[in-house]
């Protein structure tokens, strides 16, 4: 027999310990989807995504999807449909210097054999191949011009040179069209047969397409102007492409006016409706001419043509829409009568007592005479005896702000990052959590007298300390706010309007302490308690009712100036917006600006600018503040805004319902010398920085810090005597209260003056640093300032032409 197999053994290890499994009654849900591992039973599946659907209803449901898709399309489209159908607006752009917008539009009606007369000015191409209408606009170099065009235009279509690269003029204009917001885009080149040889004209359109493609990324395809076939599949893309729109714009009603009627009593303006419905109640907005009202709105057929009296036939029969009692008023301002009820109180709390002896340090002046706090009441938010008009002015929250309606403003929703809370900021700001010594004995030694220093040896030495620190300043922006007060100027004089916050970001800002130095329009603004509900109720408004969108209609408006018609052209886009409720009246608006890292010097504040925002402009000297949300909404004030910055500019100006973009320019007068000067370009107006515009607050306190800083002259453990911070006895008691801070995060307060020139004693939480310096933050409130409606073009053509031609000769010569 043959002998036993010889099979493999090994021994149970004994170096590894497997214990038994925990056996529980009930596991969790973690658990449970962990041992599952993604699998769901059927029973579980409980969204519609998880059932196991038939094929019948996934069919079922991709043919749902489907036709809504499909109804969707039929919507957006409905306004071009039919033979009364509106026209499909392309706003033509030249950016070059050798641009020509009429010849661009010449040939691409060549392409599809649309026969029609090409003028300057707004006109319409019936374009029968694909049944639809065209309105074109072609637009000069003009930046005004361009940026109205491209607002109420369908379609934008550039034009780039094959010759000639843009030069800063072209570049203006495409950087301000692009922030202004625009609906779909197209680009063209034109010229491209002339170069020689036709190898390169590859290279060229590859040149130029990395350069549109630097603003506009989505421009995968430039179209040639001298081939008939691209031509002819642009006119395609703007006869069946579904134009994206601009969402302000389309929250309300706007037109490209074609015709200006300036005979008669009325002003008449024709158009074709586009948006939401055109209402006579609302105020409208034709281009910089201003705000004016409609007496009434007429159908105006392209087939009957009126006469030049524009006398409508048949009287009131043919009107569409007529204003009521609920049309909006001119008044930008509440009345007066507004503040006629709560005079007496304003007037005693406007007032600081005479009796006080200390600064306001958050809502209490502290060491009074009779020793007691005395606490200011909150002024109240509504005046008693409001009439039915003033209460319009006075804008409360209602059901809306509670309702999860579709047209929340998901974009204003601040997203900045708060800077990280410095020593100056008050108690956010502190080292550590150190307890204050506040209530413990001084460690000072009380038989050491203080020897009163020489004055002419003291002023010496405060030279030579404020010449060290100054130059340390000069690369230092630690302390941007620090203010330095010369020894003859007493300081509570001085920083008369000043208090103190123990935390800028949570202290309360009592408000009548500012009533006496307010401006004088500031009660009379528009109140909005609940901005949220008030923007939604004023969006409702505006979606049922008024003119159809897509009808042609004239439009007879009220009180237009004489003047206006002297400066009308037919030759730039005139455009009508309809306003929604409530955005003619003045309040305090807020924008958050965005300065681009690039820019070439920082903007100031109160600096005089040119904003655009929605369908106005105006001129303005904003103020500048910290961003983000605060508890008691008090934001810092910023002197400058530097490069890559972003800040809140505030101003008084209409109300803007919704998120809008905004457009900063700057004028710069030729030959003066300024931070803005650009070596590539010599144009009289630079656009300097963007924005968007954020909720209006008349309650959002802009604060201006002052920080007065100290020298630690004689230091013993936790106790510092400190001195260059106040230079008397007086003012050393006055701002007793105010909390201290020192550079490195310690926190303290003044325990004792010391002296006659200022000196005193102060305790810290801790041992400070002799190389520290001490400070205390005082700030007091700064009110915006009123906007001016802009006069005139953002930038006169008449200026621009010696600069064209001079890079023109230089291209040539190249």
């Amino acid at each position: 027999m043959p002998g036993a197999v010889a099979t493999g053994h090994s021994h149970r290890p004994t170096t590894k310990q497997q214990n038994k499994g925990f056996k529980s009654r009930k596991s969790t849900k973690g658990q449970l989807r962990d041992a599952a591992k993604g699998r769901i039973e059927p029973g579980q599946r409980k969204t519609i995504h998880q059932q196991a659907m038939s094929k019948l209803d996934r069919k079922n449901r991709a043919k749902q999807r489907q036709q809504e898709k499909a109804r969707e399309h039929a919507r957006e489209t409905s306004v071009f449909a039919g033979k009364d159908g509106a026209p499909r607006n392309v706003a033509v752009i030249p950016l070059c210097v050798d641009g020509d917008a009429v010849a661009a539009i010449k040939i691409l009606n060549e392409s599809v054999e649309a026969e029609a007369e090409v003028k300057e000015g707004c006109f319409r191409v019936p374009v029968t191949r694909f049944k639809q209408k065209l309105q074109y606009f072609p637009v000069t170099r003009d930046l005004t011009a361009c940026l109205d065009a491209a607002r109420v235009a369908d379609f934008v279509l550039l034009i780039l040179s094959a010759e000639h690269e843009v030069d800063p003029l072209g570049e203006l204009i495409i950087r301000s069209v692009e922030s202004q917001g625009m609906s779909t885009l197209f680009t063209v080149i034109q010229g491209l047969n002339k170069i020689e040889p036709a190898k390169q004209r590859l290279s060229v359109v590859s040149s130029l397409k990395s350069y549109i493609t630097h603003f506009h990324p989505e421009q995968e395809k430039l179209c040639s102007l001298d081939n008939r076939q691209e031509c002819a599949n642009l006119m395609r893309s703007l006869c069946n492409t579904t134009p994206k729109g601009i969402r302000w714009r389309d929250e309300r009603s706007w037109m490209l006016v074609e015709d200006v009627n300036f005979g008669g009593e009325s002003t008449i303006v024709t158009g074709v409706v586009r948006g939401k419905g055109l209402k006579a109640d609302r105020l409208v907005q034709i281009g910089d001419w201003g705000t004016f009202q409609i007496e009434k709105i007429t159908a105006a057929p392209l087939g009957a043509r009126k006469p030049e009296g524009m006398a409508v036939d048949g009287g009131e029969g043919d009107a569409l829409d007529v204003p009521t009692e609920d049309q909006d008023e001119l008044a930008d301002l509440a009345p007066e009568e507004v503040n006629m009820e709560d005079d007496d109180d304003m007037d005693g709390a406007s007032v600081m007592p005479e009796q006080k002896k200390g600064v306001l340090l958050d809502e209490h002046h502290y060491f009074s005479d009779d020793d007691q706090v005395i606490a200011l009441q909150m002024p109240k938010k509504v005046p008693k005896g409001t009439s039915k008009y003033q209460s319009a002015w006075f804008l409360d929250g209602g059901e809306e702000s509670e309702d999860g309606s579709d047209l929340e403003d998901f974009e204003m929703e601040d997203v900045q990052e708060e800077e990280p809370a410095r020593p100056e900021d008050g108690i956010e700001g502190a080292a550590g959590d150190v307890a204050m010594t506040e209530g413990a004995p001084t460690e000072y030694a009380k038989s050491v007298a203080f020897v009163e220093p020489n004055e002419d040896e003291d002023a010496m030495e405060l030279e030579a300390y404020r010449k060290q620190k100054r130059s340390e300043a000069e690369d230092d922006l630690e302390f941007p706010d620090e203010i330095e007060l010369h020894p003859n100027v007493l300081a509570r004089e001085r920083l008369a309007k000043y208090r103190g916050l123990k935390s800028l970001r949570t202290s309360p800002w009592v408000e009548e302490e500012d009533r006496a130095h307010e401006p004088e329009e500031w009660r009379r603004l528009l109140q909005i308690q609940d901005y949220q509900a008030a923007r939604i109720r004023s969006a409702r408004e505006a979606l049922v009712g008024g003119v159809a969108p897509g009808t042609r209609v004239h439009v007879y408006l009220k009180g237009v100036p004489s003047e206006v018609q002297a400066s009308y052209s037919p030759s730039r886009p005139l455009t009508l917006v309809s306003l929604l409720r409530h955005e003619h009246k003045k309040t305090a608006m807020n924008i958050l600006i965005n300065l681009p890292a690039d820019a070439t010097a920082p903007i100031k504040s109160k600096e005089e600018l040119i904003v655009q925002y929605g369908p106005r402009r105006f001129v303005i000297k904003p103020l500048y503040s910290q961003g983000g949300a605060t508890p008691n909404d008090v934001h810092k004030y910023c002197r400058y805004i530097h490069p890559g910055q972003s800040a809140v500019a505030t101003f008084m100006g209409p109300v803007a319902w919704g998120s809008m973009p905004a457009l900063f320019y700057k004028r710069i007068v030729p030959g003066e010398e300024t931070p803005y000067d650009d070596e590539e370009s010599d144009l009289p107006l630079k656009l300097v920085a963007t924005g968007t515009t954020m909720p209006p607050s008349t309650s959002r306190v802009v604060a201006k810090r002052a920080i007065l800083t100290g020298h630690p002259y004689h230091i013993h453990k936790r106790v510092v005597t400190v001195r260059y911070m106040f230079f008397n006895r007086e003012d050393v008691e006055w701002f007793k209260a105010l909390p201290m801070w020192t550079r490195r995060g310690r926190t303290g307060f003044i325990k004792e003056p010391l002296g006659t020139h200022g000196y005193f004693k102060a305790t810290f939480d801790g041992r400070i640093n002799p190389q520290d310096s001490v400070g205390v933050s005082l700030y007091k409130r700064v009110w915006p300032r009123p906007a001016e409606p802009l006069q005139g073009l953002l930038l006169d053509p008449d200026l621009v032409p010696e600069l064209v031609e001079d890079d023109a000769m230089e291209a040539d010569v190249e």
